[in-house]
């Protein structure tokens, strides 16, 4: 018996499409911010002065609890097990906030302005960029946009991917080199391109490792 496209269709069952979650860190303290106006003297000087010196000096020293302990004294909350390799850039470096066992590469950029969390077990390549903010461009002031960003366990993004505020990535997602993200990451997406879009699906099962990586004097 010949069967048509048209009965396939009627007779094979239609997958249902996997309900799409976001899941996001929420640490206990993480500090978000939606306008510079209540800031105190005292303060910007003392964040200007802790960003200025890790950004220019503390960065490039190659020995890991230096740069670490300096940006817990300023204010940010990095987890046990979390390592960055030299050349990091923070601003807001108050703001932000790291759990444990993540692995930071080389040169990466948090403008954590509005607020930066990112859950364990998070992998960032180096040389990306994670921007909690932005500009109006459509206003005569060209006001600051605030937007904080938050990362979910596991989540991998790779070299060079820029991720823009508001632009949150969810649980065991993973982000393509070179990608710009302008829109949330749903959990377990895979994404590449610009703008962002969804290529594939992770595997869930995969969300067991520690990716724990701290080379001698980087």
């Amino acid at each position: 018996m010949t069967v048509n496209n048209d009965q396939r269709a009627q007779n094979s069952p239609v997958p249902e499409e996997p309900a799409k979650t976001l899941t996001l860190p929420d640490p206990p303290g993480w500090k978000t911010r939606w306008s510079f106006e209540e800031l105190s003297v005292s303060y910007k000087i003392r964040n200007r002065v802790g960003g200025l010196l890790f950004n220019s000096f503390v960065t490039h020293i190659p020995i890991h609890w230096v740069r670490r302990n300096y940006l817990k004294f300023f204010g940010a909350t990095i987890g046990e097990g979390t390592t960055f390799l030299r050349g990091l850039q923070v601003m807001d470096i108050d703001l932000l906030n790291i759990g444990s066992n993540c692995s930071i590469g080389f040169r990466v950029l948090f403008d954590a302005r509005s607020g930066i969390a990112i859950g364990d077990n998070v992998v960032i390549a180096s040389d990306t960029q994670f921007i909690a903010g932005g500009h109006d461009p459509n206003h005569k002031d060209f006001p600051p946009v605030f937007a904080p960003l938050q990362v979910g366990d596991y989540a991998w993004v790779a070299t060079r991917a820029t991720v823009l505020g508001g632009a949150h990535i969810g649980r065991g997602a993973v982000v393509g080199a070179c990608a710009c993200v302008t829109r949330p990451v749903n959990d377990l997406e895979m994404v590449a391109g610009v703008p962002a879009k969804v290529k594939s699906m992770r595997n869930p099962d995969a969300l067991q490792y520690i990716p724990y990586y701290r080379p001698l004097f980087f």
